[in-house]
């Protein structure tokens, strides 16, 4: 059995790095050197799938003593799917098409390991489809909220975590999942593997295949 002697997350995201803090993880974060735009799908839900195993499997490549996190998300609506907008009027627009509507945000992880360099593999993975419901909006909230400058970053044009709160009317799935980390298949994924932050907060951790 492998040894792992860190835990690795391949996302520049805030806020799964703080939903992993939380969680009472040890962990480093390095960005996966990667154009994940260039990585297509016919489904959303397998578009965010393969982008967390491309993140996942670069990162781990060069760390064949980690087990490193790679995660997506991907938002559908009325089979369309759409990535983070590049601009205010994008984001108005998308907020114009979500409002008083359900959509969907597809939420994806991997868990990648490599034995020697350059020999990645996926050894976990998981994906969380959340609906979600957007309150009826004004033209005054929308404007309001885009101001805000929360549509940054965000596949939905907003944050739920933070004052995009006040957008939704309902949603059926966890906190973690909406932000872009279910933690809770993650965790248990995790503890498959011999992963335990409960037991043993900090490496090294024997890896079980």
């Amino acid at each position: 059995m492998a040894s792992v002697k860190k835990l690795i997350l391949a996302s520049q995201s805030p806020f799964r790095r703080t939903l992993l803090q939380a969680a009472g993880l040890d962990f480093s974060v390095e960005v996966a050197p990667i154009d994940e735009y260039a990585i297509k799908a016919d489904h959303p839900g397998v578009l965010a799938s393969r982008r967390a195993e491309a993140k996942a499997l670069a990162v781990a490549a060069i760390h064949p003593d980690a087990v490193v996190i790679g995660a997506d998300q991907v938002l559908s609506f009325q089979d369309l799917t759409f990535d983070k907008a590049n601009d205010e009027p994008t984001a108005r627009l998308r907020l114009q098409a979500l409002a008083g509507r359900t959509h969907v945000l597809h939420s994806a992880f991997a868990l990648a390991f490599a034995e020697s360099a350059g020999t990645a593999k996926i050894i976990r993975s998981g994906l969380v489809n959340v609906a979600m419901t957007m309150r009826a909006l004004s033209p005054e909230e929308i404007e309001a909220y885009v101001a805000t400058g929360e549509w940054r970053g965000s596949v939905g044009c907003y944050q739920y975590e933070n004052r995009g709160v006040h957008l939704l009317s309902s949603v059926d799935a966890d906190h973690s999942s909406i932000i872009g980390l279910p933690l809770l298949p993650l965790m248990e994924h995790l503890r498959s593997i011999g992963i335990n932050p409960l037991l043993k907060p900090k490496g090294p951790w024997t890896l079980i295949s």
